[in-house]
C-alpha cells in the first residue's frame, strides 16, 4: 500500500533526467512532479522524503500540453490548470534518460494509447497496487511498463 507508493514515487525520481523543463520544451512521455495541495501531501512528501507528492504524464492534445493524472479519476488536466492547483504553481518536468532513443513517435503513440486504458478509473486513496482504482504514480509505472515494458524503478 503505502510502501508500494513510496518505491513508485522514490523510483520515478531517480530514473528521470535530471535536467528541468520548461512548458516549451514538453513533449509527450515527459513526467512532471508538484506539491500538491491536498490533505494527504504533507504525509506522502515526509513518507518519500520528497518535495513532490503528485505526479503525472504529459501528452500534447490540440498542440497544447495537459497532465495525464490521477486524482478523483484518471484522466487528462490541462497543463495550465494542473499547475494551478500545484503549491505556489510550480512543477518539475523531467524526460527519461535516452528518451530521444526511447520515445520515438511510434512508442509515444503507444504510451498514449495505454494511458486511455486507465482514463475514468478512481483515485485510489488506500494506494493498492491493482488495476480497479489508480494513484499518481502507479498510473505512470504502469503505462510505461505496459506501453513499453519499461520499468521505471524495482518494486
Amino acid at each position: 500500500m503505502m510502501k508500494k507508493l513510496l518505491q513508485a514515487m522514490a523510483c520515478l525520481c531517480l530514473l528521470t533526467a535530471c535536467r528541468t523543463l520548461t512548458d516549451g520544451q514538453l513533449r509527450d512521455g515527459d513526467i512532471v512532479f508538484q506539491a500538491s495541495r491536498s490533505d494527504q501531501s504533507a504525509a506522502i512528501q515526509k513518507a518519500t522524503r520528497s518535495k513532490y507528492s503528485h505526479m503525472g504524464i504529459v501528452f500534447f492534445n490540440a498542440g497544447k500540453p495537459c497532465v495525464f493524472e490521477a486524482i478523483k479519476t484518471v484522466q487528462f488536466t490541462s497543463l495550465e490548470k494542473w499547475t494551478a492547483r500545484g503549491s505556489g504553481g510550480h512543477y518539475v518536468a523531467k524526460r527519461l534518460r535516452d528518451a530521444d532513443k526511447i520515445l520515438t513517435p511510434a512508442n509515444a503513440a503507444q504510451l498514449r494509447t495505454t494511458a486511455l486504458l486507465f482514463q475514468g478509473k478512481p483515485y485510489d486513496s488506500a494506494f493498492e497496487w491493482s488495476d480497479s482504482r489508480i494513484y499518481c504514480s502507479e498510473l505512470v509505472w504502469k503505462i510505461y511498463k505496459n506501453a513499453l515494458g519499461l520499468e521505471l524503478g524495482p518494486l
